[in-house]
């Protein structure tokens, strides 16, 4: 275990300064052993469910774990509250003790269940992008909640770029499903445009196979089934996922059909 970890809460009354926050601190070369980020509906969620003790009319906010040793954590802390407040941080507040520290966490791993508190359903997302790019993926993400007609709230591992925004619906009202399910794949599409993955942890199986044919060109689909022949020639092995056929691709806008025909027609579709 290390020596010593100590954790800073920042906060920031707009969400796209906080996303900035994180480009800033990673390029700096701070190594944190977490950065996670929570929007404002997230992390009152939390706190009203954990009592974790964040302030409720902050935009957004930053929890930056440094851990080492204690010599080396006391100079990582202070540069690391310097470039947040540099950032534009309306609040910098290091965990006074241990106690406080495990609070702060418990709101942050309390946050996908608080969602009850916002909606009877969430659907996450998990797709990962630069971190350069999250101001603008953030504030897109917002656009695109408004064309669907729902909420996204927004808990995700900043440090990585992988994001798990929590698109809020009702399963029991008519047509909210199937908006949530469009919602995310235009969030999965979005992280591709700006050089991104529609996974960052979650995998693929049949709920992205769609944006597979966003993300990957024929050709490569056509590698990943003859990698999986080589090992699976029966098929049996998750039939249906992870790999889109190319016509599924054809048929999603994925790839281009020519007078009726696929691409490389002389090859065997799995």
């Amino acid at each position: 275990l290390p020596e010593t970890t100590r954790l800073i809460l920042a906060a920031f009354d707009d969400v796209g300064r906080a996303a900035e926050a994180v480009a800033t601190i990673m390029a700096a070369g701070v190594v944190p052993a977490g950065l996670e980020m929570m929007d404002g509906p997230a992390l009152r969620a939390a706190e009203d469910f954990a009592g974790a003790g964040y302030p409720r009319d902050a935009a957004a906010i930053l929890l930056c774990e440094i851990d080492g040793q204690a010599e080396d954590v006391a100079e990582e802390i202070e540069r690391v509250s310097g470039l947040l407040r540099a950032s534009g941080a309306t609040e910098v507040r290091i965990a006074r003790d241990e106690a406080e520290r495990r609070r702060f966490w418990a709101g942050r791993k309390g946050a996908f269940p608080a969602m009850g508190r916002l909606a009877p359903d969430y659907y996450c997302i998990d797709g990962t992008i630069p971190r350069k790019a999250l101001p603008f993926v953030l504030a897109e993400m917002g656009r695109l909640a408004e064309v669907h007609g729902l909420e996204v709230a927004n808990v995700f591992h900043a440090g990585d770029g992988n994001l798990h925004p929590l698109i809020l619906y009702d399963a029991n009202r008519e047509g909210d499903l199937e908006k949530a399910e469009a919602l995310g794949g235009a969030i999965l599409e979005l992280c591709v445009s700006v050089g991104g993955s529609i996974t960052g942890e979650h995998g693929v199986g049949r709920e992205k196979i769609n944006q597979m044919c966003v993300q990957f060109s024929p050709a490569e689909v056509n590698a990943f089934h003859a990698l999986k022949a080589a090992f699976d020639p029966l098929g049996l092995l998750n039939p249906g996922k992870a790999i889109p056929t190319l016509a599924r691709c054809a048929e999603y806008g994925g790839m281009h059909v020519h007078n009726g025909a696929l691409p490389f027609a002389h090859l065997e579709r799995f």
